[in-house]
């Protein structure tokens, strides 16, 4: 991941298997911020000290759901959480990122999830970011009109569905 960083001259989120906190404080020190899901919802006195480590801007809180319910370890094991109640839990500690994915859509192309999607971005303070589904123009402005904070877009890049400079027009 270092080798990655060095080699590029954009932003660098980190996601996926960050569950130590000295794991999540030395990427924290080489990326522009860390993506915690699994930690974030089984171990929120280490979530706390990130918190005040490292403020509010340098942490991501992944909401990874399946019909609106929060999965975790690789979208494996459920959590019986509901998705806006874990971010309405994670806004009142003072997390504002959140990176929302439903599991289902996730490299389907099928469109994204708007319907979770604009719930999460009413949410006063939440900068919610669009993951799963998307594959052209017309679902980033979708996303774009629910006030999503950003996109992420993976499979619809690598099947040439859209292109970079598309989706930044639309931004």
């Amino acid at each position: 991941i270092k080798k990655i960083i060095e080699n590029v001259s954009v932003p660098v989120e980190v996601a996926g298997g960050l569950r130590d906190e000295s794991i999540v404080m030395d990427t924290a020190q080489i990326s522009t911020r860390v993506v915690l899901g699994t930690l974030a919802f089984k171990d929120k006195n280490t979530l706390k000290k990130l918190l005040e480590k490292l403020g509010p801007k340098k942490i991501v809180i992944s909401v990874d759901h399946k019909d609106g319910e929060i999965v975790i370890h690789g979208w494996q094991e459920g959590t019986g959480v509901k998705l806006i109640e874990a971010i309405k839990d994670f806004l009142s500690m003072g997390f504002s990122e959140f990176l929302l994915t439903n599991v289902n859509r996730d490299g389907t192309l099928e469109g994204p999830d708007l319907k979770f999607l604009e719930q999460a971005c009413q949410l006063e303070n939440a900068n919610v970011i669009a993951s799963g589904g998307i594959s052209n123009v017309k679902d980033v402005q979708d996303v774009k009109e629910k006030n999503s904070f950003g996109v992420i877009l993976g499979k619809a890049l690598y099947e040439n569905k859209i292109s970079i400079e598309e989706a930044k027009k639309i931004a």
